[in-house]
Protein backbone atom coordinates (compact mmCIF):
# COMPACT_ATOMS: atom_id res chain seq x y z
CA UNK A 1 0.00 0.00 0.00
CA UNK A 2 1.12 3.53 -1.29
CA UNK A 3 -0.47 6.93 -1.35
CA UNK A 4 0.16 10.23 -0.58
CA UNK A 5 -2.23 13.39 0.15
CA UNK A 6 -1.91 17.20 1.48
CA UNK A 7 -1.31 16.93 5.96
CA UNK A 8 -5.22 18.00 6.23
CA UNK A 9 -5.93 14.66 3.74
CA UNK A 10 -4.64 12.70 6.64
CA UNK A 11 -4.95 14.69 9.52
CA UNK A 12 -9.38 15.33 8.82
CA UNK A 13 -10.25 11.22 9.07
CA UNK A 14 -8.12 10.38 11.95
CA UNK A 15 -9.24 13.42 14.08
CA UNK A 16 -12.74 12.28 13.18
CA UNK A 17 -12.11 8.36 14.63
CA UNK A 18 -9.75 9.11 17.26
CA UNK A 19 -12.60 9.64 19.83
CA UNK A 20 -13.07 5.23 20.21
CA UNK A 21 -9.07 4.78 19.68
CA UNK A 22 -8.20 3.95 22.94
CA UNK A 23 -4.51 4.28 24.22
CA UNK A 24 -4.58 1.17 26.74
CA UNK A 25 -6.48 -2.09 25.16
CA UNK A 26 -7.01 -5.65 25.93
CA UNK A 27 -6.53 -6.08 22.67
CA UNK A 28 -3.43 -4.37 20.80
CA UNK A 29 -4.91 -3.85 17.43
CA UNK A 30 -7.07 -1.59 19.06
CA UNK A 31 -4.70 1.22 19.79
CA UNK A 32 -4.93 1.25 16.02
CA UNK A 33 -6.25 2.60 13.29
CA UNK A 34 -7.18 1.03 9.85
CA UNK A 35 -6.32 2.58 6.47
CA UNK A 36 -7.57 1.08 4.06
CA UNK A 37 -6.44 3.01 0.50
CA UNK A 38 -7.98 2.24 -3.18
CA UNK A 39 -9.60 4.30 -5.48
CA UNK A 40 -8.04 7.04 -5.15
CA UNK A 41 -9.90 7.61 -1.96
CA UNK A 42 -8.63 6.84 2.16
CA UNK A 43 -10.91 5.48 4.61
CA UNK A 44 -9.68 5.42 8.08
CA UNK A 45 -11.55 3.31 10.99
CA UNK A 46 -11.19 3.17 14.70
CA UNK A 47 -13.06 1.23 16.64
CA UNK A 48 -13.46 0.02 20.89
CA UNK A 49 -15.51 -2.90 20.02
CA UNK A 50 -18.57 -0.85 21.13
CA UNK A 51 -18.62 1.71 18.66
CA UNK A 52 -17.26 1.78 15.24
CA UNK A 53 -15.78 5.19 13.48
CA UNK A 54 -14.81 5.10 9.66
CA UNK A 55 -13.88 8.38 8.04
CA UNK A 56 -13.17 8.65 4.29
CA UNK A 57 -11.46 11.02 1.66
CA UNK A 58 -9.61 11.91 -1.36
CA UNK A 59 -5.83 10.79 -1.60
CA UNK A 60 -3.78 10.03 -4.71
CA UNK A 61 -3.13 6.11 -4.08
CA UNK A 62 0.06 4.72 -6.12
CA UNK A 63 -0.95 1.26 -4.33
CA UNK A 64 -3.95 -0.27 -3.30
CA UNK A 65 -4.05 -2.02 0.19
CA UNK A 66 -4.70 -1.88 3.89
CA UNK A 67 -2.78 -2.04 7.01
CA UNK A 68 -3.31 -1.25 10.42
CA UNK A 69 -0.78 1.47 12.48
CA UNK A 70 -0.69 3.19 15.90
CA UNK A 71 -4.04 5.81 15.96
CA UNK A 72 -2.57 8.32 18.17
CA UNK A 73 0.88 8.07 16.90
CA UNK A 74 -0.17 8.35 13.25
CA UNK A 75 -2.46 11.60 14.13
CA UNK A 76 0.42 13.19 16.28
CA UNK A 77 2.59 13.02 13.42
CA UNK A 78 0.09 14.86 10.81
CA UNK A 79 -0.16 17.28 14.04
CA UNK A 80 3.19 17.98 13.77
CA UNK A 81 3.62 18.49 10.17
CA UNK A 82 3.55 21.94 8.54
CA UNK A 83 -0.33 23.07 7.32
CA UNK A 84 1.61 22.79 3.40
CA UNK A 85 3.20 19.52 3.90
CA UNK A 86 2.75 16.91 1.52
CA UNK A 87 2.34 13.36 3.35
CA UNK A 88 3.49 10.03 1.83
CA UNK A 89 2.70 6.66 3.60
CA UNK A 90 4.05 2.94 2.63
CA UNK A 91 3.95 0.05 3.74
CA UNK A 92 7.49 -1.07 4.03
CA UNK A 93 7.58 -5.19 4.87
CA UNK A 94 6.09 -5.21 8.58
CA UNK A 95 6.50 -1.49 8.86
CA UNK A 96 4.83 2.09 7.24
CA UNK A 97 6.95 4.55 6.67
CA UNK A 98 5.44 7.93 6.79
CA UNK A 99 7.56 10.66 5.49
CA UNK A 100 6.90 14.53 4.50
CA UNK A 101 9.49 16.87 3.33
CA UNK A 102 12.44 16.22 5.18
CA UNK A 103 10.95 14.31 7.74
CA UNK A 104 10.74 10.38 8.16
CA UNK A 105 9.15 8.13 10.63
CA UNK A 106 9.10 4.09 10.83
CA UNK A 107 5.82 2.85 12.43
CA UNK A 108 4.81 -0.31 14.00
CA UNK A 109 2.06 -1.74 11.90
CA UNK A 110 -0.59 -5.23 12.37
CA UNK A 111 -2.27 -6.69 9.58
CA UNK A 112 -5.41 -5.72 8.26
CA UNK A 113 -6.81 -9.17 8.95
CA UNK A 114 -6.77 -8.92 12.83
CA UNK A 115 -9.08 -5.79 13.01
CA UNK A 116 -12.23 -6.26 14.08
CA UNK A 117 -14.86 -4.35 11.60
CA UNK A 118 -18.24 -4.32 11.71
CA UNK A 119 -19.50 -5.55 7.95
CA UNK A 120 -23.90 -5.13 7.50
CA UNK A 121 -25.64 -4.08 10.53
CA UNK A 122 -29.00 -5.88 8.96
CA UNK A 123 -30.89 -2.87 8.37
CA UNK A 124 -34.72 -2.95 9.43
CA UNK A 125 -35.35 0.82 8.23
CA UNK A 126 -33.69 3.85 7.28
CA UNK A 127 -34.81 7.26 8.62
CA UNK A 128 -33.03 10.28 7.09
CA UNK A 129 -33.41 13.51 8.66
CA UNK A 130 -31.19 17.41 8.84
CA UNK A 131 -28.05 17.14 10.95
CA UNK A 132 -29.05 19.78 12.91
CA UNK A 133 -32.31 18.15 13.90
CA UNK A 134 -30.67 14.93 15.97
CA UNK A 135 -27.65 17.00 17.28
CA UNK A 136 -30.54 19.46 19.10
CA UNK A 137 -32.20 15.89 20.19
CA UNK A 138 -28.81 14.49 21.90
CA UNK A 139 -27.70 18.20 23.24
CA UNK A 140 -31.15 18.23 24.85
CA UNK A 141 -30.99 15.38 26.47
CA UNK A 142 -27.39 13.47 26.93
CA UNK A 143 -26.81 14.98 30.32
CA UNK A 144 -29.53 12.90 31.83
CA UNK A 145 -27.98 9.52 31.15
CA UNK A 146 -26.59 7.57 33.61
CA UNK A 147 -23.25 6.73 33.98
CA UNK A 148 -22.45 3.18 35.08
CA UNK A 149 -25.41 2.31 36.40
CA UNK A 150 -26.15 -1.19 37.37
CA UNK A 151 -29.37 -1.08 35.82
CA UNK A 152 -27.28 -1.13 32.18
CA UNK A 153 -30.22 0.43 29.59
CA UNK A 154 -29.53 4.06 31.79
CA UNK A 155 -26.64 3.95 30.61
CA UNK A 156 -27.25 5.45 27.00
CA UNK A 157 -29.87 7.34 25.59
CA UNK A 158 -33.38 5.99 24.06
CA UNK A 159 -34.37 6.94 19.92
CA UNK A 160 -37.55 6.19 19.36
CA UNK A 161 -39.87 6.57 16.54
CA UNK A 162 -43.65 6.65 16.60
CA UNK A 163 -43.96 7.06 12.84
CA UNK A 164 -44.20 10.33 12.37
CA UNK A 165 -41.91 11.96 15.25
CA UNK A 166 -38.36 11.08 16.53
CA UNK A 167 -37.96 11.34 19.79
CA UNK A 168 -34.54 11.19 22.67
CA UNK A 169 -34.63 10.71 26.05
CA UNK A 170 -32.44 9.79 28.66
CA UNK A 171 -32.85 8.94 32.54
CA UNK A 172 -30.54 8.13 35.44
CA UNK A 173 -33.52 7.23 37.49
CA UNK A 174 -33.22 10.54 39.69
CA UNK A 175 -34.18 13.18 36.28
CA UNK A 176 -35.66 12.93 32.41
CA UNK A 177 -35.11 15.00 29.31
CA UNK A 178 -37.25 14.48 26.46
CA UNK A 179 -36.87 15.97 23.24
CA UNK A 180 -38.59 15.21 19.86
CA UNK A 181 -38.46 16.69 16.33
CA UNK A 182 -41.08 15.39 13.56
CA UNK A 183 -40.04 13.09 11.16
CA UNK A 184 -39.41 14.70 6.93
CA UNK A 185 -42.66 14.18 4.81
CA UNK A 186 -44.61 13.57 8.25
CA UNK A 187 -42.52 9.96 8.47
CA UNK A 188 -44.29 8.44 5.45
CA UNK A 189 -43.26 4.41 5.59
CA UNK A 190 -41.78 4.85 9.06
CA UNK A 191 -41.99 2.03 11.50
CA UNK A 192 -42.65 2.63 15.35
CA UNK A 193 -39.36 1.61 16.71
CA UNK A 194 -37.22 1.81 20.17
CA UNK A 195 -33.32 1.33 20.57
CA UNK A 196 -31.06 2.28 23.23
CA UNK A 197 -28.16 3.81 22.12
CA UNK A 198 -25.10 3.24 24.68
CA UNK A 199 -23.05 6.34 26.32
CA UNK A 200 -20.25 6.62 24.35
CA UNK A 201 -21.89 6.38 21.50
CA UNK A 202 -24.04 9.33 21.72
CA UNK A 203 -20.85 11.09 23.39
CA UNK A 204 -19.41 10.47 19.99
CA UNK A 205 -22.22 11.27 17.75
CA UNK A 206 -22.51 14.62 19.95
CA UNK A 207 -18.78 15.75 18.18
CA UNK A 208 -19.32 14.58 15.06
CA UNK A 209 -22.67 15.93 14.13
CA UNK A 210 -22.53 19.17 12.51
CA UNK A 211 -25.16 22.25 11.80
CA UNK A 212 -26.11 21.68 8.10
CA UNK A 213 -26.54 18.19 5.70
CA UNK A 214 -28.67 15.30 6.03
CA UNK A 215 -28.02 12.63 8.16
CA UNK A 216 -29.10 8.92 7.51
CA UNK A 217 -29.82 6.28 10.42
CA UNK A 218 -30.08 3.01 9.79
CA UNK A 219 -31.47 0.34 12.42
CA UNK A 220 -30.44 -2.93 12.44
CA UNK A 221 -31.31 -5.77 14.92
CA UNK A 222 -27.82 -5.31 17.17
CA UNK A 223 -26.61 -1.84 16.03
CA UNK A 224 -27.26 1.68 14.37
CA UNK A 225 -25.57 3.15 11.55
CA UNK A 226 -25.53 6.88 10.58
CA UNK A 227 -23.60 8.22 7.51
CA UNK A 228 -22.67 12.25 8.25
CA UNK A 229 -20.99 13.27 5.45
CA UNK A 230 -17.86 11.78 4.99
CA UNK A 231 -18.28 9.79 8.63
CA UNK A 232 -19.84 6.39 9.37
CA UNK A 233 -20.88 5.49 12.65
CA UNK A 234 -21.74 2.04 13.85
CA UNK A 235 -22.69 1.57 16.91
CA UNK A 236 -23.94 -1.59 19.20
CA UNK A 237 -26.99 -0.92 20.34
CA UNK A 238 -27.91 -1.73 24.44
CA UNK A 239 -29.88 -5.05 24.52
CA UNK A 240 -32.78 -4.26 26.96
CA UNK A 241 -36.25 -2.65 27.86
CA UNK A 242 -35.99 1.49 28.46
CA UNK A 243 -38.53 2.08 31.10
CA UNK A 244 -42.13 3.15 30.33
CA UNK A 245 -40.93 7.07 30.95
CA UNK A 246 -44.30 8.37 29.95
CA UNK A 247 -45.68 7.46 33.16
CA UNK A 248 -43.04 9.76 35.02
CA UNK A 249 -44.38 13.27 32.93
CA UNK A 250 -46.27 14.88 35.07
CA UNK A 251 -49.37 15.78 32.81
CA UNK A 252 -50.65 19.27 34.01
CA UNK A 253 -49.51 19.95 37.10
CA UNK A 254 -51.71 21.94 39.13
CA UNK A 255 -48.74 24.64 40.34
CA UNK A 256 -47.39 26.69 37.28
CA UNK A 257 -44.24 28.97 37.81
CA UNK A 258 -42.86 31.12 35.28
CA UNK A 259 -39.70 32.98 35.90
CA UNK A 260 -37.09 34.22 34.01
CA UNK A 261 -34.34 31.35 33.28
CA UNK A 262 -31.19 33.60 33.28
CA UNK A 263 -32.07 35.10 36.66
CA UNK A 264 -33.21 31.67 38.22
CA UNK A 265 -30.04 29.86 37.36
CA UNK A 266 -28.12 32.45 38.87
CA UNK A 267 -29.67 32.46 42.08
CA UNK A 268 -29.34 28.54 42.23
CA UNK A 269 -25.67 28.37 41.29
CA UNK A 270 -25.38 31.51 43.71
CA UNK A 271 -27.58 29.08 46.61
CA UNK A 272 -25.41 26.26 45.92
CA UNK A 273 -22.02 27.02 47.12
CA UNK A 274 -23.28 26.69 50.14
CA UNK A 275 -24.51 23.13 49.53
CA UNK A 276 -23.74 19.65 50.49
CA UNK A 277 -21.50 18.92 48.30
CA UNK A 278 -22.70 15.22 48.28
CA UNK A 279 -26.22 15.20 48.07
CA UNK A 280 -26.59 19.24 46.38
CA UNK A 281 -29.81 19.63 48.06
CA UNK A 282 -31.39 23.31 47.86
CA UNK A 283 -34.97 24.53 49.41
CA UNK A 284 -37.62 26.20 47.42
CA UNK A 285 -40.18 27.92 48.88
CA UNK A 286 -43.03 29.60 46.45
CA UNK A 287 -45.03 32.17 47.55
CA UNK A 288 -47.04 34.78 45.67
CA UNK A 289 -44.92 35.86 42.96
CA UNK A 290 -41.45 35.50 44.75
CA UNK A 291 -39.94 32.07 45.15
CA UNK A 292 -37.07 31.48 48.16
CA UNK A 293 -34.14 29.31 47.76
CA UNK A 294 -32.11 28.16 50.46
CA UNK A 295 -29.04 25.92 51.36
CA UNK A 296 -27.50 24.39 54.48
CA UNK A 297 -24.06 22.29 54.41
CA UNK A 298 -22.74 20.41 57.22
CA UNK A 299 -20.55 23.24 58.51
CA UNK A 300 -24.02 24.60 59.43
CA UNK A 301 -23.31 27.33 56.75
CA UNK A 302 -26.20 28.65 54.97
CA UNK A 303 -27.06 30.69 51.79
CA UNK A 304 -30.28 32.13 50.68
CA UNK A 305 -31.21 34.05 47.58
CA UNK A 306 -34.63 35.14 46.48
CA UNK A 307 -36.32 35.40 42.46
CA UNK A 308 -39.48 37.04 40.99
CA UNK A 309 -41.56 34.63 39.51
CA UNK A 310 -45.14 34.66 38.08
CA UNK A 311 -47.24 32.77 40.53
CA UNK A 312 -50.11 33.18 42.42
CA UNK A 313 -51.04 29.47 43.74
CA UNK A 314 -50.90 27.91 47.03
CA UNK A 315 -47.52 28.26 49.30
CA UNK A 316 -45.15 25.34 49.24
CA UNK A 317 -42.22 23.86 49.95
CA UNK A 318 -39.55 21.56 47.63
CA UNK A 319 -36.41 20.38 47.83
CA UNK A 320 -34.12 19.36 44.61
CA UNK A 321 -30.47 18.43 43.62
CA UNK A 322 -29.54 21.86 42.25
CA UNK A 323 -27.47 20.28 39.56
CA UNK A 324 -30.26 18.38 38.40
CA UNK A 325 -31.97 21.83 38.34
CA UNK A 326 -28.99 23.80 36.70
CA UNK A 327 -28.82 21.03 33.79
CA UNK A 328 -32.68 21.46 32.87
CA UNK A 329 -32.34 25.19 32.55
CA UNK A 330 -29.37 25.59 30.63
CA UNK A 331 -30.83 22.99 28.39
CA UNK A 332 -34.09 25.23 27.99
CA UNK A 333 -33.08 28.23 24.91
CA UNK A 334 -35.82 30.72 26.10
CA UNK A 335 -35.72 33.97 27.72
CA UNK A 336 -38.45 33.32 30.29
CA UNK A 337 -39.07 29.19 31.32
CA UNK A 338 -42.37 27.45 32.77
CA UNK A 339 -41.77 24.82 36.12
CA UNK A 340 -45.19 23.12 36.48
CA UNK A 341 -45.05 21.62 40.34
CA UNK A 342 -48.13 19.05 42.14
CA UNK A 343 -47.32 19.08 45.60
CA UNK A 344 -43.69 18.71 48.02
CA UNK A 345 -43.12 14.61 47.04
CA UNK A 346 -43.74 14.59 42.90
CA UNK A 347 -41.28 15.52 40.29
CA UNK A 348 -41.70 19.01 38.69
CA UNK A 349 -41.61 19.60 35.02
CA UNK A 350 -39.06 21.97 33.23
CA UNK A 351 -40.29 23.32 29.74
CA UNK A 352 -39.93 26.74 27.77
CA UNK A 353 -43.32 28.01 28.33
CA UNK A 354 -45.94 26.92 25.30
CA UNK A 355 -43.83 24.01 24.00
CA UNK A 356 -42.78 20.06 24.19
CA UNK A 357 -40.27 20.08 21.52
CA UNK A 358 -38.06 19.38 24.76
CA UNK A 359 -39.35 18.74 28.73
CA UNK A 360 -37.25 17.78 31.53
CA UNK A 361 -38.64 15.89 34.69
CA UNK A 362 -36.92 16.41 37.88
CA UNK A 363 -37.59 14.46 41.40
CA UNK A 364 -38.37 15.96 44.35
CA UNK A 365 -35.11 15.10 47.37
CA UNK A 366 -36.07 15.47 50.92
CA UNK A 367 -34.26 18.12 52.81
Amino acid sequence: MKFSATREQVLGPLQAVIGVVERKQTMPVLANVLLSAKGNRLSVTGTDLEVELVASGEVSVAQPGEITVPGRKLLDIAKSLPSDATVTVAVEGEKVKVSAGRSRFTLSSLSASEFPVVESINATQTITLPQAELARLIAKTHFSMAQQDVRYYLNGTLLETDGKMLRAVATDGHRLAIAETALPGGGKGIQAQQVIVPRKGVLELQRILGSSGEVEIAIGTNHVRLQIGDIRFTSKLIDGKFPEYGRVIPTNPAKVVVVDREALRAALQRTAILSNEKYRGVRMSLLKNVVKLQAHNPEQEEAQDEVEIDYSGDEMEIGFNVTYLLDALSAVDTETVEIGLTDANSSCLIRAPGTTASRYVVMPMRL
